[in-house]
């Protein structure tokens, strides 16, 4: 890595944009950084083993004769830049996997939240089940390979819900025709009653080689 590349890589990321492809490639940089340390400190140690801070003049003060004196400094100016660079990108690692990690825990916690608001409404939907609702129309009879009877439905099961259509809202069979007229090729959820248990269907009216967009018959529940 050269320097201007380390100087670009050394600035803080962005806020939510780290991913781990981000983090892995900073690892590499750093393997790479630290590579390139110990070669230039590999070139100090062929100069008879000297360090980064061993003297390079002899006791009387001239330049030493027996190592490469450019190769010496050349690799401690490099070890010195490469150093810091390793420590900036290391503070980027640092900030990376800060960043996964509150974005994991912030993850997890919508993630809770909507299990808890999930088990409420299965808890609410419980706690209906228990009050039997009211159907207002009943299967008379249901064609195989039909769209009814892919979505489950059974001869004698008591319809509660039919897309829109409920007790409270049902006049005629009209009603639910006009909601299958306007939903064809839509899924409509359609709640039944059967030997007195409710049963949440999905329904799909379709073209299919029968009549209809049913295939089935209903008749209305005289109460």
């Amino acid at each position: 890595m050269s320097e201007r590349e380390a100087r670009n890589s050394g600035g803080s990321l962005q806020a939510g944009t780290v991913t781990v492809n981000d983090v892995q490639e900073l690892m590499r940089r750093k393997e790479e950084i630290e590579a390139q340390i110990q070669a230039n400190y590999d070139v100090l140690e062929s100069q008879r083993g000297i360090g980064m801070n061993e003297p390079l003049v002899d006791s009387e003060g001239y330049p030493r004769s027996d190592v490469d004196l450019y190769q010496v400094r050349t690799a401690r100016h490099n070890i010195i830049c490469l150093q810091n660079d390793h420590k900036a990108v290391m503070k980027q690692v640092e900030e990376a996997l800060h960043q996964l990690h509150a974005r994991d825990k912030q993850k997890q916690a919508q993630d809770m939240a909507e299990a808890q608001k999930e088990a409420m409404r299965h808890k609410q939907g419980h706690s209906m089940s228990f009050s039997t609702p009211q159907g207002f129309a009943k299967v008379k009879s249901i064609s195989p390979g039909s769209p009814a009877s892919t979505a489950g439905l059974q001869v004698d099961d008591e319809i509660v819900e039919f897309g829109s259509v409920n007790s409270q809202n049902f006049h005629t069979l009209h009603n639910i025709s006009t909601v299958v007229q306007h939903s064809e090729g839509k899924s409509l959820n359609v709640v039944v009653i059967r030997r007195g248990e409710q049963h949440q269907l999905r329904l799909v009216p379709t073209r299919w080689e029968g009549k209809g967009l049913l295939g089935c018959n209903i008749i209305p529940l005289q109460r």
